[in-house]
């Protein structure tokens, strides 16, 4: 049986996936990127190779997508996040017609037609407070880990304004709330407010329609997709637990599996 692998380089992790003839997951694994992105991709393979007890012999075809796709030395082709983002989204989720991406670095929002293509998207305006790196720093202030950021964020009782359009007001809103004495579970959840806040303007902006589906690695804290999951008012689907954060590798390992497809019959 002949696998073929998506490998998504993002900013802040690796992740690689493998699926198999009938398009299910064979395995997955996900590592730090780092500084060393052709490196990072390398472990991430070879992780997912040896979950799957498989060798890269094993695999026919593979498509590298995200921040440092072009840095995956063994690919067959890239494809952009936009591309990959959308074909995950549809492999969990058939209807997808809105796809919101939040990573470490990066806020993504697009439309898709009926044929799994971007018609419109938008891409938040650089700015940290814009990603996933506003949560981690607003805990690395308050002297929390990355993982207690959903716990914190779901033990808030009243979210406080976090309304900086930059990174740096709004660390300076952060610092401020603290001095004032406020619950560092309401600040988490005034951030994460505020991230929601910039979401839903992108998705506006590519006239966004049901079904919705959210992905990328903030999607894993719960409180985000439930406040999202509010604002959008229903028909907004997430991929379960850790999936979520693999979308856009299972995207990549889909089209892999259409290009593979197409060389055998060619």
């Amino acid at each position: 049986m002949t696998h073929v692998a998506g490998i998504d380089v993002g900013s802040t992790y690796t992740k690689a996936v493998l699926l198999d003839e009938g398009g299910n997951i064979a395995g997955r694994a996900m590592c730090p990127t780092g500084f060393k992105l052709d490196v990072a991709a390398q472990i991430t393979f070879e992780q997912v190779l040896s979950e799957a007890g498989l060798s890269q012999s094993d695999v026919g075809y593979t498509i590298s997508t995200g921040y440092g796709r072009h840095q995956v030395e063994f690919r067959d082709v890239t494809v952009t996040s936009l591309t990959s983002a959308a074909r995950g989204a549809h492999w969990f989720f058939p209807g997808t017609r809105t796809v919101l991406d939040i990573g470490g670095q990066t806020m993504k929002a697009s439309k898709l037609d009926e044929r799994v293509k971007v018609k419109s998207f938008r891409l938040n305006d650089k700015c940290a407070a814009g990603t996933g790196a506003f949560l981690e720093k607003t805990a690395r202030y308050m002297n929390y880990s990355t993982e207690e950021i959903g716990p914190l964020a779901a033990s808030s009782t009243v979210p406080v304004e976090i309304s900086g359009v930059c990174a740096v007001f709004a660390e300076s809103e952060v610092i401020n709330q603290l001095t004032i004495g406020s619950a560092p579970s309401d600040i988490m959840n005034g951030a994460m407010q505020s991230l929601v806040g910039r979401s839903l303007q992108l998705m506006r902006r590519v006239k966004m329609e049901p079904e919705y589906t959210l992905i990328g690695g903030i999607m894993r804290f719960p409180t985000m997709t439930d406040v999202l999951t509010e604002k959008i008012g229903g028909g907004v689907n997430v991929p379960e637990g850790d999936l979520v954060q693999y979308a856009g590798a299972i995207g990549a390992a889909t089209l892999a599996s259409q290009r593979l497809e197409k060389k055998r019959g060619g």
